[in-house]
């Protein structure tokens, strides 16, 4: 049985955010990919609280793609490193969970 992900990391802007989308749905790693924000966000940054905004992107794909996608999602984003995380995908109409194994087949 194929596990379906929806993907997430954030980015600083949305430009960003549309570049990984783009990047990662024109490979095939990732079906379709949204950019949502801006976000207020308070994070741990080199043992200092900062504060600011992010852009969350998110991502589908099936299990067998996911290792791939994190590995472009790292190499490509512009932070060092990057939140990359995935929730699975417990249920969703057939045809459109069966699109998302077309459309990131190899």
């Amino acid at each position: 049985m194929t596990e379906y992900l929806q993907v997430s990391t954030t980015t600083d802007s949305r430009e960003a955010g549309m570049r990984l989308i783009q990047s990662a749905v024109g490979a095939r790693l990732a079906a379709s990919g949204q950019v949502a924000g801006p976000y207020g966000s308070a994070f741990w940054h080199l043992g200092e609280l900062g504060t600011g905004e992010e852009w969350q992107v998110f991502l589908r794909t099936t299990g067998d793609r996911y290792a791939e996608l994190e590995a472009h999602l790292i190499e490509e984003h512009p932070w060092d490193n990057p939140e990359v995380t995935y929730t699975v995908i417990a249920g969703g109409s057939a045809s459109y969970l069966e699109w998302i194994t077309r459309e990131t087949a190899t």
